[in-house]
């Protein structure tokens, strides 16, 4: 049985009988469980009699070996004792930081996993754009801040023996099997799309060789989170906490911060939050000019892992409505690059 073939109703009400077992690894007794999004994962609010809140996520299967899942949490852990504003790891019973569990209902063992709850409003919406939850300079400024400070610490982080994550490198992202697909094989291109997004992938892979090849480069590669979305970033008064590391792997700091600008190129503040985004990095680690003429180069490629998740994904609602406007962007921003490039020169020549 394909289990995301059935009716969405159907997989919520499996995944809710899933996400009631998977409590027994908790010393938690009386609880209510709400879904609160489902698109990859399920997230479940549990709220417990005794006024406690947490977040239950219920992994895709087969995205994350368990390896690379506890890899991922003891990031998380270890962010948290930096300082950072990251959601709170709340071990199983066991002292494990995760569980696999499986119900009749789901032919397929699940990882899940535990998260106090994380207060604030969400910045904004990936599906809807942004909303004006703070002034827009405040804001990016303050995501710029935390984007650096994450660097900071991976930087230096003494990674634990048998630490594992994925790489956004040349390979992940436009190589023969890029982490979030074949995006060139995206059955809703057309035939003239799928022409140009060919030559773009051949353009990006030259460019980020060169790119990997400036000795300025060698200290702007680490852990990152890789989804710095408006939609993974909380709201709370002054603070923005950072939520959701299911992405987080090997990658170039430029890449963070072309994620965390990508859905926001075509609003009227775009030059605004972009200046704003690398203040705030900047307030806490070095960027140069240099460095951030690569940034299109950037842009690109995440406009480019974009496709490959919606072409992996089909059966997701996120796929059906997000699909033509990803075309449309991404091969619009793919026409300016290269023709900004000349299809030969470094990214060095666009500024977006």
């Amino acid at each position: 049985m394909d289990f995301y073939s059935l009716d969405v109703v159907v997989q919520v009400q499996a995944l809710t009988c899933l996400a009631h077992k998977s409590v027994q690894a908790w010393p938690i007794k009386e609880y209510e469980l709400a879904l609160i999004k489902y698109r990859e994962n399920a997230v479940f609010k549990l709220s417990t009699a005794l006024g406690q809140r947490f977040a239950l996520r219920i992994h895709r299967y087969g995205y994350h070996s368990d390896q690379a899942l506890r890899s991922e949490l003891q990031w998380i852990v270890a962010l948290a004792e930096a300082g950072m504003e990251v959601p709170r790891v709340v071990p199983c019973s066991t002292g494990q930081l995760f569980t696999r569990v499986q119900v009749a209902e789901v032919p397929e063992p699940r990882q899940v996993d535990l998260f106090a709850w994380v207060e604030g409003e969400h910045l904004g919406f990936t599906e809807s754009g942004s909303q004006d939850t703070e002034p827009v300079y405040d804001t990016f400024h303050t995501i710029g801040s935390l984007a650096a400070q994450l660097h900071n610490q991976s930087c230096g982080w003494q990674e634990p023996t048998g630490f594992s994550r994925h790489a956004w490198d040349e390979q992940g992202l436009v190589g023969e099997n890029p982490l979030w697909g074949r995006f060139w094989e995206l059955a809703a291109l057309t035939d003239e799309q799928r022409q140009l997004l060919n030559t773009i992938r051949t353009q990006v892979a030259r460019d980020l060789a060169h790119y990997a090849a400036d000795e300025s480069s060698a200290s702007q590669y680490s852990l990152i989170h890789a989804d710095f979305v408006a939609e993974n970033l909380l709201v709370d008064g002054e603070k923005v906490r950072l939520i959701d590391f299911d992405d987080a792997g090997y990658g170039w700091h430029l890449f963070e911060l072309a994620t965390a600008l990508y859905f926001e190129m075509e609003e009227s503040y775009y030059p605004v939050a972009r200046a704003a985004l690398i203040a705030g990095y900047r307030c806490h680690r070095q960027l140069s000019e240099q460095q951030l003429s690569y940034l299109p180069l950037f842009l690109m490629a995440r406009g480019l892992t974009y496709l490959g998740w919606v072409h992996t994904r089909p059966e997701t609602q996120t796929a059906k409505d997000m699909t033509p406007m990803l075309i449309g962007k991404a091969c619009q921003l793919a026409r300016d690059y290269l023709k900004s490039t000349g299809k030969g020169r470094t990214a060095n020549a666009l500024v977006l």
